[in-house]
């Protein structure tokens, strides 16, 4: 071997490392700390969702898709059952629209707090981590208020929202509105503004526009490369028409702007519910549902805005209580596709940031 030469070596990372997020698992082929290939081993979360949701029955299975982006529960309640409501051509009551798009954006929040905050963690800045997690708790208190639960939150039904809020809900929730800008400024002071830390992601992952086209990319990773896409503008479901809020697009195409992009969205979701809460009408918050659903016989496809990009359901229906066919596309799963592609000629350390500015939850990508 000359001293030009280094040795080959592959490098097992995952399913249980600490910087991997969940349980996935990659092997590295390596000459010296330059990535030459890398592979994904996926199936270590693999629950089999789709199938447990043909033996289940409609409502049966709301709960089960809280475990998909579990970052984000709320946003898979609503995609399913708005995919249920279209099939059966049930019309949700006003209150019900409003209060999903209040639970939908603060999803939205919380699940981009966690990503800026991992992101953090995975260069070690353990005190930014703390800060955004200590802010977090806030929306998971709104969350155990309304439906109990601060995770895995069964908020929405079909035809519907589970509870009302009680009346502490939304004092709570205009004072986090309140706080948010102050929240965001911090997050930057001590993370994004950061020189280490704009120096280990700026000019890293360079995923460009026409190569995160090519790769279906959605979401903000989408929007980070300069690419003007949005569910809730191209496709509006729900009320999001009667909203007035921006799409943010960077073109920096880089783990940075990837990053970043989640404190603009997070402004622009603070912006709805403001909205929501101003023009949300009194009246009841369920539609008179059926006590035993049958849709009827056909098939149906929508898709939604989830946090880690375009989330849709396909449901074939046989005029039973149970679906005959379910089919997920989820955002972490066609996103976390260019990772292998990002990777050839980084060094390992930079695999790992462009890795996290993906987002990518593994209840989502095995399901």
């Amino acid at each position: 071997m000359s001293v030009q030469e280094t040795e080959k070596l592959i490098l097992n990372i995952g399913p249980q490392h600490p910087s991997m997020h969940g349980l996935l698992r990659a092997l590295a082929y390596l000459e010296g700390e330059t990535v030459t290939h890398l592979e994904f081993k996926l199936g270590y979360l693999h629950r089999g969702i789709e199938k447990l949701a043909e033996n289940r029955t409609y409502a049966q299975f709301v709960p089960y898709t809280d475990r998909l982006d579990y970052l984000a529960a709320p946003h898979n309640n609503w995609a399913y059952v708005q995919t249920v409501e279209k099939l059966m051509g049930i019309e949700v009551p006003e209150r019900a629209e409003y209060l999903r798009v209040i639970f939908g954006e603060l999803s939205r929040i919380v699940s981009h707090q966690v990503m800026i905050a991992s992101q953090a963690l995975d260069m070690a800045g353990y005190t930014a981590w703390m800060y955004i997690f200590r802010d977090r708790e806030r929306i998971l208190d709104l969350y155990e208020m309304t439906a109990g639960s601060r995770l895995t939150v069964n908020a929405m039904r079909i035809g519907g929202m589970s509870a009302e809020p009680p009346a502490e809900f939304w004092s709570a929730l205009k004072s986090f509105l309140d706080d948010t800008p102050e929240m965001i400024e911090e997050y930057y002071n001590i993370f994004l503004g950061n020189e280490i830390a704009q120096a280990r992601m700026k000019s890293v992952g360079i995923l460009p526009k026409e190569l995160a086209e090519d790769y279906l990319v959605t979401g903000p990773v989408l929007r980070a490369s300069g690419v003007n896409y949005d569910v809730r503008k191209a496709e509006p479901y729900s009320i999001y028409d009667r909203f007035d809020f921006g799409v943010p697009v960077r073109t920096g195409c880089d783990c940075y702007d990837r990053t970043i992009i989640r404190l603009d969205e997070i402004i622009e979701s603070v912006k709805i519910i403001r909205q929501a809460i101003r023009n949300i009408p009194e009246g009841p918050i369920m539609a008179k549902v059926p006590k035993v659903i049958k849709p009827p016989v056909g098939e149906v496809y929508h898709r939604v805005e989830n946090p880690k990009g375009e989330l849709g359901f396909y449901i074939g229906s046989d005029g039973s209580t149970k679906p005959s066919r379910v089919r997920i596309r989820t955002g972490a799963f066609i996103n976390l596709q260019i990772i292998p592609v990002l990777s050839i000629g980084q060094k390992i350390q930079d695999v790992f940031m462009t890795l996290a500015t993906l987002d990518a939850v593994l209840g989502e990508v095995d399901k």
